[in-house]
């Protein structure tokens, strides 16, 4: 299967995943709000297993199996030994993580919060008891899935997250028709029963379970078998287990950041007595999911196709190859990221709609996902730049360039939270990311071209000028629809209501997707042709 059918057949399970997560986060915006306590305590406790899982997966996963699975097909059993000594290996220690991590909820939870009361601080962690075991979940699920991605076997991976959000969406629909709705957080925290309290959060951790086992069934399907090996002694694991280390460190420094991050953002909940439009945990996190959306879709699917053939050429020596397959990726990346800062930024009032009902919070939701918008190139352009270097073999680097991202980020944060007023306290600290990632993104430029020599020639900079000119031109368009239907007022046709927002965003999407087209042809960008004819043949599939 050819790079371009790989990244589409990815990105349509990721399309369908998303639209569904898209949905979840509208429903549980109904059942317990956004800019409420509630929302905050299942948000924090809902998020500690994926910050935990982001450090096993990015230390041990990431970095490792694919290039080790790639080396591993010249043993002569095809390596399968080695690949279930790995996974046997890697998996125990999800286990044992998850068990700790699952008994330690009280201090993760204290841990990650702020002036929170105690009612606040036990519901949190009443929570976290049924996320936590989530952890255990996604390790199988990148396990599985990554070995699958490493035999080109690229579609079960992004497409099980469907069936997770199905599962999770139920569980949604059932707290509402058993316990009701609360967008505004009427109901006090302590109101929240056992039963509301596993409904809620036990559904989100059954999805989870089910996306890991539907994996099982592909591995089945094209002839995979995997046998528990606890002998690790003297099979060759060392030089898996060093690259991990690096990349393992660099994890750790990013979720550093992002514990700093969640500590100043739920400090907001204080100010929430006098301001109920104050965005927190809850708001940043909605702002995530919008601004991983196109990343997803695009800078995943792209990037991961990408990954195994890079993989390959540095396994073969052919450094030339494998520079031109990293162009091809950040341009296939880049025109489809620059189309969705614009558009995301300027559809952020409307979206927020989407989410919340009163204008302060429409306006402080809005607020917050532009800020994070801003940052979407680069974090694209970092992404693709960390798999270049794992499929390089080095994890140093992207760790050094993840220490300076990092290093700048904690102290602004620090100053934001001093001096900051509350009401921007979140928007400010997306801004800070935003700038910092960018700042990541130059230095992981300098380290890939010191290592592997100029990418001059291959018309990368030409492109992005002609990407962000027909960005421009659409976004223009964009303001001016908006403008057109009455601007972003209390009243106003935008976001008056979730059916106009929702109108709004198709009418004004639909234009600026037809004037960025329309740019990217006249300026002859190739890259459209190669997008377009990827989608025809998903939809021809």
């Amino acid at each position: 299967m050819s790079v371009v059918k790989s990244s589409m057949l990815m990105a349509s399970g990721t399309i369908l995943s998303r639209v569904l997560g898209f949905a979840r986060a509208v429903i549980t915006a109904a059942a317990i709000g956004v800019t409420t306590n509630a929302a905050d305590a299942f948000g924090v406790a809902n998020q500690l297993p994926n910050n935990v899982y982001a450090i096993i997966v990015g230390g041990v996963l990431n970095a490792v199996l694919v290039p080790q699975i790639v080396k591993a097909r010249t043993h002569k059993d095809g390596g399968k030994g080695y690949i279930d000594r790995l996974l046997t290996f890697i998996l125990s220690i999800f286990f044992i993580i998850s068990v700790l991590a699952t008994v330690g909820a009280p201090v993760l939870v204290a841990l990650y919060t702020k002036g929170w009361s105690g009612p606040e601080l036990a519901l949190a962690t009443a929570f976290a008891y049924w996320c936590l075991p989530q952890l255990f979940f996604y390790g199988l699920y990148s396990l599985l899935g990554e070995v699958l991605n490493a035999k080109s076997a690229f579609g079960p991976f992004m497409w099980a997250p469907v069936l997770n959000n199905i599962v999770a969406l139920s569980g949604l629909v059932a707290f509402i028709v058993l316990f009701g709705a609360d967008p505004t957080g009427s109901h006090a925290v302590a109101t929240w029963t056992a039963d509301k309290i596993a409904l809620l959060a036990g559904t989100a951790t059954a999805g989870v379970a089910a996306q890991a086992f539907i994996l099982l069934f592909a591995w089945k399907r094209i002839g995979i078998r995997f046998n528990l090996n606890f002998k690790w002694r003297g099979f060759g694991l060392r030089p898996a287990l060093k690259a991990a280390s690096w990349s393992l460190g660099m994890v750790l420094v990013t979720q550093i950041g992002g514990l700093v991050q969640t500590i100043v953002a739920s400090g907001t909940v204080v100010s929430r007595e006098t301001n109920a439009g104050i965005a927190g945990v809850a708001a940043a996190g909605i702002a995530w999911l919008i601004f991983m959306l196109p990343h997803s879709v695009a800078t995943v699917s792209i990037a991961t196709a990408y990954f195994t053939k890079m993989a390959h050429h540095v396994n073969d020596g052919n450094i030339d190859k494998f520079k031109q397959d990293f162009i091809d990726g950040m341009r296939a990346i880049l025109v489809i990221s620059v189309f969705a800062t614009f558009a995301l930024m300027l559809l952020a009032y409307p979206i927020s709609r989407v989410f919340v009902g009163e204008f302060p919070a429409t306006v402080a939701l809005g607020n917050v996902i532009i800020a994070m918008m801003i940052g979407l190139v680069p974090f694209s352009f970092t992404f693709m730049m960390q798999r270049a270097f794992f499929a390089l073999e080095d994890t140093r680097s992207p760790f050094v360039f993840t220490v300076i991202q990092i290093g700048l980020y904690i102290p602004g944060a620090i100053l934001l939270s001093v001096y900051i007023d509350p009401s921007w306290l979140v928007v400010g600290l997306s801004l800070l990311t935003s700038a910092t990632i960018a700042i990541q993104a130059v230095v992981a430029y300098l380290f890939l071209t010191k290592k592997i020599g100029s990418f001059g020639g291959y018309g990368f900079g030409l492109a992005t000028v002609k990407f962000l000119s027909a960005g421009s031109v659409s976004a223009v368009a964009g303001f001016g629809m908006i403008q057109a239907l009455g601007g972003i007022s209390v009243h106003s046709f935008v976001i008056d209501k979730v059916f106009t927002s929702v109108l709004s965003m198709g009418l004004i999407g639909f234009v600026m997707f037809a004037v960025y087209l329309v740019a990217l042809r006249l300026l002859r960008a190739s890259e459209i042709d190669t997008v377009l004819s990827g989608l025809k043949g998903i939809v021809r599939r």
